[in-house]
């Protein structure tokens, strides 16, 4: 029997059940390990201690390899695996999905800190849950120990995510924005871009596991809309869809369903990570952009700048024809300035 993937992460982590849900779709056997227990040895070394780690025994005899960034562990497995595929065939749907997918994975998940850590009720439940996975057994003081400090340190990274004061108003407004809008959309398919999952409806679903299903705040708010809720029910185990074909949308149907969405990222996605670029060219110490009408300010990210980078790449790989349709779908959506690398200065 062939040695299976590991998956090296924690049921807090969004990117962790992000991952975790699409092995389970694809149909891809994985060990799940969760980061510090006991099981956790003998992992590869990655660059950076994030999580998930996937471990993929490696091609040709040679020793296993993990890796880090969930949207580069989809493309790998896409590469080494066939069948029930997460990145579709048409190169315009598959633009849009990388879109989505990065909206999901790098602004959504501003929403997920911001509301874990800066409510109380929410900062309560998390210190005194996301420490006991790596041992539910473990002695309580030594956990009420090991909870504060995590609480502090968590709290401590707000601003690097971008929660603060001057923020709070467009990531509360911003989240509530996109429940309507995919609510809406759920409406009309059961999936972002057609009647079978994409890498976006994953990183959508990884941050909404936190959101909808852990954290008390951002929960209740997302109790009125109960479509999403069931939704995220149905993400979490889709082993048993049985996807063709045919169930990707047509491109030239992309505008009427996703237009939308397509809008929310152009409204307050696009000028972050504008801003965001603009800061790291100038090697300046803070993000100062404007954001649906409200000031924004935040540490640079720069992995957020690499992301931009990402993104043009695949912009700029699309045929001359391809582009023009990608053009004429983003038209009016506010995603247009992401293209032009004239808007960095």
């Amino acid at each position: 029997m062939a040695p299976s993937l590991r998956l090296v992460g924690a049921p807090g982590s969004p990117y962790t059940r992000k991952m975790r849900a699409l092995l389970r779709y694809r149909r891809i056997p994985f060990q799940f390990v969760v980061r510090g227990s006991k099981e956790d040895q003998g992992i590869p070394d990655v660059p950076v201690a994030l999580i998930p780690v996937l471990v993929l025994p490696e091609e040709g005899g040679e020793a296993d390899r993990a890796m880090i960034d969930s949207t580069f562990q989809i493309r790998e497995l896409e590469r080494r695996v066939s069948g029930r595929a997460v990145l579709p065939p048409d190169p315009v749907v598959a633009f849009v999905d990388a879109l989505v997918e990065d909206y999901g994975d790098e602004w959504l998940t501003k929403a997920m800190f911001h509301y874990r850590w800066a409510y109380e009720p929410d900062i309560r439940k998390a210190s005194q849950i996301l420490p006991r996975w790596a041992a539910v057994d473990a002695d309580d003081a030594d956990i009420a120990k090991l909870s504060k400090l995590f609480a502090q340190r968590q709290i401590g990274r707000l601003g690097v995510v971008g929660s603060n004061p001057t923020t709070t108003p467009v990531i509360e407004e911003s989240y509530r924005r996109f429940l309507r809008i995919f609510d809406t959309l759920l409406s009309r398919q059961p999936f972002v871009l057609g009647r079978r999952p994409g890498s976006a409806d994953f990183a959508i679903f990884g941050q909404l596991t936190q959101l909808v299903n852990f954290d008390p705040t951002p929960a209740a708010i997302a109790a009125g809309h109960p479509r999403v809720v069931a939704w995220m029910d149905l993400m979490e185990d889709l082993s048993g869809l049985e996807p063709e074909d045919g169930d990707w949308m047509a491109r030239d149907a992309i505008a009427e369903v996703t237009g939308n969405l397509l809008a929310e990222i152009g409204r307050v996605y696009t000028p972050f990570l504008l801003g965001n670029a603009e800061a790291l060219s100038r090697g300046a110490a803070q993000v100062e952009c404007e954001i649906d009408g409200r000031k924004w300010v935040q540490k640079p990210f720069p992995y957020q700048g690499k992301c931009l980078g990402w993104l043009r790449e695949r912009y700029a790989g699309l045929s001359s024809d391809d582009r023009g349709t990608v053009d004429a779908l983003l038209d009016g959506t506010g995603c247009e300035p992401l293209f032009d690398v004239a808007s960095t200065g």
